[in-house]
């Protein structure tokens, strides 16, 4: 730490007329320490460098709070660091009537309880309230919080104390007793137990100090919450509105280099094969005995270039340590992603689609089994001459896209009929036709919905918001986003038996693939076994064979499932078309639109509008165990 300095009585001015004017506040302190206030609320954390050790990690713990000020411990600055403290104090009594001022320490190290050995251990907090007039509430929801939380390394151990002036061993009071009770502030303290370290000299735990400033941060933003209710003229209506709103330029900066390294290649088009309808002839003339031979498009970008440039993206210096694990997660979604571009047409390519999309579970197969059994091969739900072609179909699409401008007329989604894309295909928010497909009459809204209504749709929703990965993609927002595009095929009355098979088919054939099965013995299975047309067949072989092994289609039956439970769980159907996320991320997202970080969003599927669709999604929501073979059509 640099020597300490005191701070100027300019700057303590200058920070109090910002706080009047509630604009964003943000002041390095001389010497070391800083001071975040992103708007006005009715409390103010506080952190004190301890003089005389390092307590490394310490300092990190309330970067996650929206009110925060970091500074030394250092008698040299005391005077000065109470003045500041007062002045913000006062600032925000004036708007707020009372306010909380929480200060945070670790436990000197005569007093920790954690083996300096064993990392994970459980954590411990000391609560520090003062002996007059404490607030009763905040304290119960403080310590309630601590207990509800699902702390990684156990059990929380929890004490109360009461003193005159809560504050740090071996500090004075930043806030004394009686200036507190004139300005109408509580003061409040915690101290918690260093888990996230090992000993007072040794080195960090990382991933342990970002799950406490994460579980940590929530439990004070609810006591805050608490308190507004009870003590202050503030009224939020969830503790999440009380998170920071004002991002850091590191964010920026690492969800735009994310987003150029996702940019720079697609996955799925560069591993689709160009020449399907001659590798299915060459196939039917080889009597189904033997592979085809599948050609790619030239790769334009170099893998070992990608990778480099995504391990210089600044991951560390993100301060919110639930936006860390989202892009951290990207991130190791990339890496595995521009490994398998690397091994594209070997055996390689299944591993990493294996820790992409997963390994398919046995209760998935079971729903899969179940449908094919319950499901009789021949239907006549699509009639076999009642189709039309890519060019009738791109018509269709094109009106719906016309309808989604109504919302957002500078909506730059086309429709393209293309001779290198087999079947439909979204990329970057363009709809991709091959020449050769065609689409049954009774599937076209249906069709259109899963792919105008729900990939299109979340692609420039996510392109609405300020954080590009809600539209190129979290990391397994896949699962979610075909779970929602079967979804809306059964919204409009357009989920037919023979696609429920079709998807069950690809699930077993993914199986098969990620179980060593060859082309043909999947092949066989699919239509010897379950009575699939040797085309069906061929083409459901083709797309979990495709670069060498990949297991994508896993997702389509599997997010279709999870969805179905969110649903009857109470999640509304339109906060997950927001962007592009997984399911495991939703909680984020609420967290952020709280915050006020993520806006609305612009775009609405045309059948949210539907009555009958409204009906189909009621039935759902309100069902206890909603099953996928209840989503066939009427």
């Amino acid at each position: 730490m640099s020597r300490p300095v005191r701070i100027p009585a300019e700057l303590t001015t200058a920070a109090r007329r910002t706080l009047s004017g509630d604009r964003i506040l943000r002041r390095r302190l001389p010497g070391w320490g800083r001071l975040h206030i992103d708007r006005r609320q009715p409390f103010l954390c506080v952190y004190r460098k301890p003089p005389n050790r390092k307590d490394a990690g310490t300092d990190t713990l309330l970067l996650s709070q929206a009110s925060y000020l970091l500074a030394s411990g250092d008698r040299a600055i005391h005077a000065s660091l109470c003045a500041l403290t007062t002045a913000l104090i006062a600032e925000l009594a004036e708007a707020f009537g009372r306010v909380i001022l929480l200060e945070l320490w670790s436990a000197p190290p005569d007093e920790q309880d954690a083996d300096p050995n064993e990392a994970g251990s459980a954590p411990g907090f000391r609560i520090v309230a003062p002996a007059h007039a404490p607030p009763q509430s905040t304290l119960e929801a403080m310590e309630g919080a601590l207990v509800a939380t699902d702390w990684s390394g156990g059990t929380p151990k929890i004490t109360l104390d009461f003193e005159r002036n809560p504050r740090p061993r071996g500090l004075s009071a930043i806030l004394p007793a009686a200036e507190a009770k004139r300005l109408g502030c509580s003061v409040l303290g915690v101290e918690v137990q260093p888990i996230y370290r090992s000993g007072e000299n040794g080195p960090l735990y990382p991933v342990i100090l970002r799950a406490l400033r994460r579980d940590l941060g929530h439990v004070l933003k609810q006591a805050f919450f608490a308190f507004s209710h009870a003590e202050a003229s503030s009224r939020p209506v969830h503790y999440h509105e009380l998170g920071r709103r004002a991002m850091t330029r590191a964010v920026w900066e690492v969800d735009r280099q994310l987003g150029e390294v996702g940019d720079a290649f697609d996955l799925l088009l560069l591993l689709t094969p160009t020449n399907t309808e001659t590798a299915w002839n060459a196939f039917r003339r080889g009597k189904y005995q033997r592979m085809p031979e599948f050609h790619y498009r030239p790769r334009t970008v170099d893998p070992a270039t990608l990778k480099r440039a995504l391990y210089r993206i600044p991951l560390e210096q993100i301060e919110d340590p639930s936006l860390h694990s989202f892009f951290e997660g990207k991130r190791d979604e990339l890496d595995r992603q521009i490994t398998m571009l690397g091994d594209r047409g070997t055996p390689r390519v299944l591993y990493g689609s294996l820790q992409v999309y997963g390994t398919p579970d046995a209760a998935l197969m079971k729903k899969a089994h179940g449908i094919l059994a319950s499901v009789p091969p021949h239907s006549h739900d699509d009639s076999v001459s009642d189709f039309i072609d890519a060019q009738t179909f791109a018509h269709h699409a094109e009106a719906e896209i016309e309808r989604l401008r109504m919302a957002k007329s500078d909506l730059p989604a086309t429709v393209q009929i293309r001779d290198d894309v087999p079947g439909l295909m979204v990329s970057r928010g363009h709809l991709l036709i091959g020449r050769e497909t065609r689409v049954a009459k009774a599937r076209i809204e249906a069709t259109i919905q899963h792919e105008v209504g729900t990939h299109i749709l979340t692609y420039y929703n996510g392109l609405h918001q300020p954080f590009r990965q809600l539209h190129t993609g979290g990391a397994g927002y896949e699962e979610l986003q075909e779970g929602i595009a079967v979804l809306s095929e059964f919204l409009v009355g357009g989920l037919s038996r023979p696609r429920l098979r079709l998807l069950a088919g690809r699930a077993l054939a993914a199986d098969r693939v990620a179980n060593g099965a060859e082309f043909v013995e999947t092949f066989r299975m699919l239509h010897g076994d379950h009575a699939f047309s040797k085309r069906t067949a061929y083409t459901i072989a083709m797309r979990v064979y495709r670069g060498g092994g990949f297991t994508k289609d896993v997702v389509y039956l599997r997010g279709l499932a999870g969805l179905l439970e969110r649903l009857a769980e109470g999640v509304p159907l339109a906060d997950l078309l927001i962007g592009k996320f997984a399911l495991d991320h939703l909680a984020l997202i609420e967290e952020l639109i709280w915050r006020k970080v993520l806006k609305p969003a612009p775009l609405r599927p045309t059948y949210l509008g539907d009555p009958k669709a409204q009906e189909r999604l009621q039935r759902i929501a309100s069902s206890t165990r909603p099953d996928i073979l209840d989503l066939m059509a009427e």
